[in-house]
């Protein structure tokens, strides 16, 4: 068996406990629908998950062609979390217990669950127009002034104002799996600790967060809200996960992290550009030289020759790239499980500060950079990407705007009527000002693209709404 010296221990990493829950709880009893898939339905079922559908990935929506949105996206990412789960579950159980220890059936059968899980929530938290949304809400805090700034001054502390002007999506995603709302019942959609751990890419508070200074990878941006802090304390404290010396609200990423990051890492790289070919932005031939090189140095079934054969049988162009795209991510999913291993020892000490894409053959990551370069350039960049940001960061700003101001002054008759169109599952009562104003910023963060839109021209007089 494997043996070094870690902070964090495989056999206390996992928890069936849920959020909201007491510790002393009994476990669910179900063997065919344990805990873990319980999780994984809980989110697929969920109205936010649904949402997805209309959040942009990249490219508007929608259109002639169907390209990727939050939700396919994610149900991607989801399904190659699963294929890296079972083997590092495979890879752990064998290195570190034997057939009899409890551990072994979760590496074995459960992990993959929680990674999947993971990764079906990992964009839940995601506002309207994508990171364009987050930057809206970011900007929009940050360059407030006159009265509501002051009032924001006076009534917030540090850490609760950093929650608005470093908004950030991942910390939603915890704040909507583990937070009730205005529902009596706590703890959210009570999922997992392990799965919630596994979704905190930067387990770090607001204030802390956005580091550029900092080499910790989990000061890059942060992993939840101040009134999520002490929900993700208690994660922490379950599944021993450490807090870094230095910080006050800074903890050592849960390893599970990596897999999830990495699925979505293998997955974006390749289907943006697998969408830009569906609309004529990117030719054949490019996503050829773009992915093919990966196989080069592969033997047998994976070399290059075998790929290349296979594709001069595909007519269609089409066909082409999915099959190319098949063949990386499979390919992808195998250097990674070994990146993971060989780094095991770093990611367990919370000494880890690189994704695991980050982590390949020098070669491979010149090969990574061709791809991350010609994206920024060519996709990223074109001309209804960029219409679709702008327009989400005025629309996103707009909305915050009329909303925030009917919060801070609720007695006008303006303010009440668009305080109406709030739905009670978001508490707008009560003197506390910060609860008062993530309830404004989780209406506003949980609309899909099509729903901002439409609120935004009709409070703005744009378009009259109909009698219905």
């Amino acid at each position: 068996m494997a043996t070094f010296a870690r902070s964090m221990n495989w056999e206390t990493l996992y928890s069936a406990q849920r959020s909201g829950d007491r510790p002393e709880k009994a476990n669910n009893p179900d063997s065919a629908r344990t805990s873990y898939i319980r999780d994984y339905d809980r989110i697929i079922f969920s109205s936010a998950f649904r949402r997805l559908q209309n959040k942009t990935q990249v490219f508007p929506l929608p259109g002639a062609v169907f390209v990727h949105n939050r939700l396919t996206h994610s149900l991607e990412v989801a399904s190659v979390g699963r294929s890296l789960g079972k083997a590092i579950g495979d890879h752990i159980a064998a290195a570190y217990f034997s057939e009899q220890d409890p551990s072994t059936n979760f590496y074995q059968h459960e992990l993959q669950s929680v990674v999947a899980a993971a990764c079906l929530a990992h964009d839940i938290g995601n506002p309207p127009f994508g990171h364009s949304g987050e930057d809206s809400i970011r900007s929009f805090f940050r360059e407030l002034e006159g009265k509501e700034a002051q009032q924001l001054k006076d009534h917030l502390s540090p850490e609760q104002l950093a929650d608005f002007e470093h908004f950030e999506g991942n910390a939603n995603a915890l704040r909507i799996l583990s937070h009730s709302y205005n529902e009596s019942v706590p703890g959210g959609y009570k999922l997992t600790f392990s799965t919630l751990a596994s979704i905190v890419k930067y387990p770090c508070s607001s204030r802390e967060g956005f580091n550029k200074r900092s080499e910790k990878i989990a000061t890059k941006k942060s992993g939840f809200f101040m009134s999520e802090f002490s929900t993700y304390q208690s994660i922490a404290q379950t599944l021993g996960i450490p807090k870094l010396e230095g910080f006050d609200r800074v903890y050592a990423r849960h390893p599970f992290v990596f897999l999830v990051e990495a699925a979505d890492d293998v997955c974006y790289r390749v289907i943006d550009l697998e969408d830009a070919h569906r609309l004529g932005i990117l030719s054949l031939q490019k996503f050829q030289e773009l992915f093919l090189p990966f196989f080069e140095d592969e033997k047998d079934w994976n070399s290059l020759s075998q790929v290349a054969s296979k594709l001069k049988q595909i007519i269609d162009d089409n066909q082409k790239v999915q099959y190319i795209r098949a063949r990386w991510i499979g390919l992808m999913i195998g250097k990674l499980t070994q990146c993971f291993i060989q780094h095991e020892e770093a990611i367990l000490n919370g000494t880890m500060e690189r994704a695991l894409l980050e982590a390949l053959s020098d070669k491979d990551l010149e090969r990574l950079k061709d791809i991350n370069t010609y994206s920024i350039n060519h996709v990223y960049r074109y001309k209804a990407v960029l219409e679709i940001e702008v327009a989400g960061y005025h629309v996103i700003g707009g909305l915050l705007k009329a909303f925030l101001s009917a919060a801070l002054t609720p007695d006008s008759g303006r303010a009440r009527q668009l305080l109406q169109l709030i739905p009670v599952q978001y508490p707008l009562s009560g003197s506390d000002l910060y609860p008062r104003i993530q309830s404004i910023v989780d209406f506003i963060s949980g609309m899909t693209d099509l729903y901002a839109l439409d609120l935004y021209r009709k409070i703005t007089g744009i378009s009259i709404p109909e009698l219905r």
